[in-house]
């Protein structure tokens, strides 16, 4: 299947045509305009599991928190306000405390192009040639990577793609001192004039297998003025 538009993406399963869903079939995008049906729906997109649990987190509103509802926005507003790093590591500002070069280190926005390989489940391979994958933003910290992607709204499920790729790029880096790569979804949504971020994170028990996805953790901050 062919498509000039590489841009266009599915990010969750109710983007799907109706006559896809209804004989549960999904598309995985290859690089180069190039498509591929997979059957299984469930082996493409993963549901968001419930968030138990809740954190009233003091905010002091900045002047740019609000200017846009774009992802790099989300993620820059959750790690300003040390979400980001209260979510990972339990703690924020002791980090201040310490030695510049023990601090955890953020990676900005970037796009980059690749090749990947992975199956889903024990028998479909797929081949993806050329692929641009977009990182929104990693932290790294005692050789812990951690990748981000964020969403506005209340989707209640997501392409495992979107962390799943990014995922395998730093695997196949082979980067030396690296030990554990995660992955962790933000979504933002503004409920009774609140914003909430909540956070999901997973990784990948069989690294070249996009199925094996498991959850780790999840928390909803709640941004109290």
């Amino acid at each position: 299947m062919g498509n000039p538009f590489d841009v266009t993406k599915i990010d969750n399963k109710e983007k799907l045509p109706e006559i896809l869903r209804k004989n549960d079939f999904a598309v995985i995008h290859l690089g180069s305009g190039k498509h591929q049906f997979i059957k299984g729906i469930g082996k493409i997109f993963h549901q968001f599991e419930k968030n138990e649990k809740v954190i009233e987190w003091k905010y002091r509103k900045s002047l740019l928190n609000e200017y846009n509802s774009s992802e790099s926005n989300i993620l820059s507003v959750a790690n300003n306000q040390r979400i980001l790093h209260h979510f990972l590591f339990e703690k924020d500002n002791e980090f201040d405390s310490v030695d510049i070069l023990q601090r955890p280190k953020t990676y900005f926005p970037h796009r980059t192009k690749t090749f990947l390989s992975y199956y889903l489940g024990e028998n479909v391979k797929v081949e993806l040639k050329n692929i641009q994958i977009e990182i929104d933003l990693t932290i790294e910290f005692n050789g812990i990577v951690t990748v981000f992607e964020a969403k506005n709204g209340k989707p209640d499920n997501f392409s495992i793609y979107q962390i799943y790729h990014t995922f395998l790029y730093y695997h196949n880096a082979k980067i030396e001192g690296v030990k554990e790569i995660l992955c962790v979804y933000v979504v933002k949504t503004i409920e009774k004039n609140i914003t909430n971020l909540k956070l999901w994170s997973y990784t990948f028990e069989k690294p070249f297998d996009i199925t094996s996805i498991k959850f780790l953790k999840s928390t909803n901050y709640k941004l109290i003025s």
